[in-house]
């Protein structure tokens, strides 16, 4: 028998290269190339001349009829908030994490309330139609409109969904479907691209919303091609330790809607329930004033959120320092530590500095500077901040203190939630006071150190 062609195909772009090299020839990522069976043979040079076969109309920007998207709520009102508002019609949405976090537990339960007022298929390639079964059972969701195909091979899913034209349509996972076209193996570079872009464009064309599931890898990515994502209209990522009970739904591409917003849910023996208020998770309940503690109130998105960030400075015992952040970037801890250092007069080359998030959040945005420097300066030299004070801001490498975007949405959220003081950088001042806040506007490092003496 005669051995299959093979190429090797980048997982990042898809392009593909006739032999194995270190770099991607097309998009230039490193080892990102992976050996597969050659695909339907084409004469040489065809791509070239395919566009040639007939034109398409071309019209001006200013003929094309601008309208909003209609929305379709899950009324589950976290996950419509990092959707944009709802589902839309004919809009792709990947959904990604790590393996029992929550993602086919979501849908399900999202599937059988949108049931309720629309068609809606689910289509399962990793279990049978007895666990879903079961899974609805023990969630208790009414899932008796909820239409079930298990089915893993793509020309069978697109005949259904041509027949049947459901309004939204999930597939649970985009990783185990196979195209009868392909000799590759589910998963692969070719079936995952192929897959994908079929159903694509069929939810385009018939206005079908289909949402795909997408396995990740350890490094905790998408698996398979990179560009699997930029096919899609809107790709989240679940977040959240599975063992405890909190899990975060992040929006990072999202077409008809803002990214980085976040849902918070608690999982429960009847499935994910909505978090009310979510600045409760991230935030200790200490009875008296703890050093090392600061609350800061961080933007995800379009909300804000107050969440306490711990430090512990304790004297080094070995050659070097030892800084640890969780929930921060380490980076931008060694670069506050030289800031406090060249314009406060604070010295920390000696200490350990281990900065903490509580609640497992990642806060990436650097309104958390001053937070994180107050929480060192106050367990340095062991002494709480007071009570019921937030703080906010960007630190520069000067020594000032920045504004930060949403001043004020964060100042009514601690106002909001019972904070009374606030530190917050000079511009970012309210005009008006605001009823039961007193804002502390500082300009320098040095005036918000000083707070704490």
């Amino acid at each position: 028998m005669a051995k299959a062609k093979t190429v090797y195909t980048c997982t990042e772009c898809g392009g593909q290269a006739p032999k194995w090299q270190g770099q991607c020839p097309h998009c230039d990522a490193w080892n990102t190339l992976v050996e597969t069976a050659l695909e339907g043979a084409r004469a040489p040079g065809a791509h070239r001349f395919a566009a040639l076969a007939g034109a398409g109309e071309v019209v001006t920007l200013a003929e094309v009829e601008a309208r909003d998207f209609p929305r379709l709520p899950t009324l589950i009102g976290e996950f419509d908030r990092v959707l944009g508002g709802g589902l839309v019609e004919g809009g792709v949405v990947l959904i990604g994490g790590d393996p029992g976090i929550g993602k086919s537990t979501l849908l399900l339960q999202a599937a059988a309330r949108l049931a309720e007022q629309v068609a809606v298929l689910y289509v399962t390639g990793e279990e049978s139609a007895q666990q879903v079964a079961l899974r609805a059972r023990r969630l208790g969701v009414n899932a008796s409109k909820v239409r079930l195909l298990p089915e893993i091979e793509l020309e069978k899913i697109q005949a259904t969904l041509a027949a049947s034209r459901p309004r939204v349509a999930v597939i649970d996972s985009i990783q185990t479907l196979y195209s009868s076209a392909l000799t590759s193996a589910p998963g692969s570079v070719a079936q995952v691209r192929e897959c994908a872009a079929q159903l694509t464009r069929l939810a385009k064309q018939t206005g079908t919303t289909i949402v795909f599931v997408g396995h990740v890898t350890k490094e905790g990515a998408l698996a398979g091609p990179r560009v699997l994502e930029h096919m899609v209209d809107t790709v989240l990522y679940f977040e959240g330790e599975t063992h405890t009970s909190f899990r975060l739904i992040r929006a990072f591409k999202n077409r008809f809607g803002a990214v980085n917003e976040i849902g918070v849910f608690a999982m429960t023996e009847k499935g994910l329930r909505e978090v009310a208020n979510p600045s409760a998770l991230f935030l200790s309940q200490h009875h008296s004033g703890v050093a090392g503690s600061c609350v800061m109130v961080t933007q995800e998105g379009t909300r804000p959120l107050l969440v306490e960030l711990q430090a512990l400075v304790d004297e080094a015992h070995g050659a070097a320092a030892k800084r640890l952040t969780v929930g921060l970037e380490l980076n931008r801890l060694a670069m506050l530590i030289a800031v406090l250092h060249r314009h406060a007069g604070i010295a920390c080359y000696d200490q350990d500095i281990f900065v903490n998030a509580v609640g497992g959040v990642r806060i990436a945005e650097p309104g958390a500077d001053l937070a994180v420097m107050l929480a060192v300066v106050s367990s340095l030299r062991d002494r709480p901040l007071p009570a019921k004070h937030a703080v906010f801001g960007e630190v520069g490498l000067a020594g000032e203190v920045r504004p930060v975007q949403r001043g004020q949405e964060r100042l009514r959220e601690a106002a909001k939630l019972g904070f009374t003081h606030a530190i917050v950088p000079l511009a970012n001042k309210p005009r008006a006071p605001i009823e039961g806040l007193e804002v502390i506007a500082v300009d320098r490092v040095t005036e918000a150190v000083d707070y704490l003496k």
